[in-house]
């Protein structure tokens, strides 16, 4: 019988052995800027590439690996979230703030709208395929107040998504949010919620966009105000997220958590490519500092092989945006 070869680049195969001799100890025969280079430069194509041709010639599934040690080891956190399809790193994610615990309303939040409406879909699919469960019945079962309905809006808005922004729409929408805001004693819940619903995260991006330009400032400042009440709050806190998610990262940076590394790690890996350069400036901002430096003072205090690399991956991540 013949036998099936994966057809793949030699860098990839370099890659595999460079990789290989890390993971089994064997650290004189590789530099750190090698390990580095792999999780900084490939993307994740070529990540997807590489652990299949680790597998082809280690007989070892590398995802599965770097899986079952990453809880400990920074190293392995940041390889893991670099390597893992995308959706499926979400789906996680969402599962582990629901049930891994106690409840992660950060991570909840950070994922349900900082991620477009057609990444959304892709990971409820994940979610459902994987856990066998609903993630808007998890999300209601597990979460009680003005952000259960919140969030449960904002996961269901993505079943509306379009590539295209209608700002005529996204005008008139923003007339109908003033008016559920301004017109009696209580704000209109329920037509707050309903326009939410029907609008996939790029539209409400610009509903948000279109009532600052009509009413000079914007919706998240009129619902600071006491009439709204506790789910004002609670709606401040989505809205700021979807609007300017590059603030809301740089403010979970800012808190002082015990999951801070964690917190750290995710972003910088999650947001490359994307947006961690906004997020760096915002984060510079507040406390004068680059995420670069936060990163040394967090990882770069021990001499230690495992944080050399993992502040090379992580400031070279935050450099390459």
């Amino acid at each position: 019988m013949a036998t099936s070869f994966i057809r793949t680049p030699r860098q990839y195969e370099q890659d595999c052995h460079i990789l290989h001799s890390y993971f089994s100890g064997n650290f004189g025969a590789i530099s750190n800027k090698e390990v580095v280079r792999i999780f900084v430069n490939r993307d994740s194509n070529a990540l997807k590439l590489v652990c299949q041709t680790y597998s082809h010639w280690y007989g070892q599934d590398l995802l599965q690996f770097v899986s079952n040690v990453q809880r400990n080891n920074s190293f392995a956190r940041i390889a893991y979230l670099r390597m893992v399809e995308p959706y499926e790193r979400d789906a996680q994610l969402l599962r582990h703030s629901l049930f891994g615990g106690s409840l992660n309303l950060n991570t909840l939040i950070e994922v349900a709208c900082t991620r477009p409406s057609s990444e959304l879909l892709q990971i409820k699919h994940c979610y459902q395929t994987q856990y066998k469960s609903d993630l808007e019945k998890d999300l209601t079962m597990k979460i009680s107040g003005g952000f259960k309905e919140i969030l449960v809006t904002v996961l269901r808005s993505c079943r509306n998504y379009s590539s295209k922004v209608d700002m005529s729409l996204a005008m008139c929408d923003a007339k109908t949010l003033y008016e559920a805001l301004e017109s009696g004693k209580n704000i209109d819940q329920r037509t707050i919620i309903s326009v939410l619903s029907r609008r996939n995260n790029g539209q409400v991006r610009a509903i948000l966009s279109s009532y600052k330009q009509l009413y000079g400032h914007e919706l998240s400042k009129s619902v600071k105000r006491s009439k709204c009440g506790q789910f004002g709050k609670e709606l401040q806190v989505v809205i700021r997220c979807i609007q300017h998610p590059e603030k809301f990262f740089a403010k979970q940076l800012r808190m002082k958590n015990a999951d801070g590394r964690e917190i750290l790690i995710r972003t910088v890996v999650t947001r490359s490519r994307i947006d961690i350069k906004g997020i760096n400036k915002a984060f510079a901002t507040k406390t004068g500092s680059s995420l670069e430096n936060l990163v040394v003072r967090e990882f770069g205090s021990s001499k230690n092989k495992n944080n050399d690399i993992v502040v090379g991956i992580l400031v070279g991540l935050i450099k390459g945006g």
